[in-house]
């Protein structure tokens, strides 16, 4: 049976992914979905939920005012709790109910954001897609109505992070350690799309000399900001030392012949690879690209999300089905992935625990490590 796990978990939903995306920035997020469903998001996908506020609920959606077409509840609630609260900005998102029942979400939003004065948006979520859809949507709505460009001086090259999330990155900390390594390499740090900036701060995102990428969240972002400014883009996370230094170097490249560098890509191996790297394609290619660059040993990704074909290097594999993933695993020495994967991962496979927490929520959250510009201690 394919497109089934019985074993494994799933990936955090589309609608998580627009929650975790806009949570910092003072807009208010409502998911049209029955009541109780803000609890799924707040225990599993959210870690920021019990130490800062956001404005994210759900409508409370019920069967009868499903199957009659009551938008009017959803739309007077929301533009009632608007004016009470104040938000930057809105944004309304699906679930499996409205989109069982074809919602129209344009025309919600734009009812909504005529009687609020509020900018109002529509995220196309249905529940059914992985977080990253949800959180390109995001950002991409971000790039285009919230970043502008103003001139200002600046003595050295300026680099915005576009993409993080907790889902991928987990702890501040993490994201902190990017920003250190940037000052570092010689680098001002811009904004960061969208942890520890906050919506005001991306009215310079324009003014950025290079987009870095780090999750394939962000990189519908950086196209239009290209579009919009210019600005060229470099996907990658400086995971180990070396490979550190040659995204330091690619991000310079970029900076001084406008050309975007897909750097956790460019990895090439022959017939011979006995280590295999799970998860979502930037942060899996980063750590693959630092692993062979740190041990001389070949590694593949193997993409268990959809992801920009741009970011699949030629070494690659995309496979989604538990079994597939079963067969394929029993191939390598070494497999760096998710806890989760473990009970279908051959005995004779050793595994380096690298926990998402897309995948595995917070079951393994305080061991996951901050690899940005250390060494990757591997055992074969």
């Amino acid at each position: 049976m394919i497109h089934y796990a019985r074993i494994i978990s799933c990936y955090t939903a589309d609608t998580s992914g627009v929650c975790s995306a806009l949570y910092e920035l003072g807009g208010m997020v409502v998911v049209h979905d029955a009541s109780g469903c803000n609890s799924t998001y707040a225990t599993h996908d959210e870690p920021r939920w019990y130490t800062m506020d956001s404005m994210i609920y759900i409508s409370g959606l019920t069967e009868i005012d499903a199957v009659m077409g009551n938008d009017e509840k959803f739309i007077s609630d929301v533009c009632a709790s608007a004016k009470k609260l104040k938000p930057k900005f809105i944004a309304i998102c699906g679930s499996p109910m409205p989109a069982m029942t074809g919602t129209d979400f344009d025309a919600l939003a734009d009812i909504i954001g005529q009687r609020s004065g509020i900018k109002t948006f529509a995220m196309h979520t249905n529940g059914m897609k992985s977080y990253l859809v949800g959180a390109s949507q995001a950002f991409e709505m971000l790039a285009r109505n919230f970043c502008e460009k103003t001139g200002r001086k600046k003595s050295k090259p300026v680099v915005n992070i576009l993409g993080a999330t907790p889902l991928d990155l987990s702890r501040q900390e993490i994201v902190d350690s990017v920003r250190e390594w940037l000052s570092e390499n010689g680098f001002e740090n811009g904004c960061c799309m969208a942890m520890g900036s906050t919506l005001e701060d991306f009215a310079q995102a324009g003014d950025a000399d290079c987009n870095l990428v780090v999750s394939s969240s962000g990189l519908e972002a950086a196209r239009v900001l290209r579009e919009r400014f210019g600005t060229p883009l470099v996907t990658g996370l400086p995971f180990g030392k070396e490979y550190g230094i040659i995204l330091a170097d690619d991000i310079m490249r970029a900076v001084q012949n406008g050309e975007d560098i897909l750097s956790c890509a460019e990895r090439e191996h022959g017939a011979e690879c006995d280590i295999a790297v799970v998860g979502e394609s930037i942060y899996a290619g980063s750590t693959a690209r630092a692993v062979s660059m740190q041990t001389g040993r070949a590694a593949r990704v193997i993409h268990t999300l959809d992801t920009d074909s741009s970011l699949v290097a030629q070494c690659d594999k995309k496979l989604a089905d538990e079994d597939k993933l079963e067969a394929e695993f029993a191939n390598f020495k070494l497999i760096l992935a998710d806890p989760l994967f473990k009970p279908i991962i051959a005995e004779h496979t050793k595994l380096f625990a690298l926990p998402h927490e897309a995948f595995s929520g917070r079951c393994f959250r305080k061991s996951i490590p901050d690899l940005v510009n250390k060494k990757i201690e591997l055992e074969f």
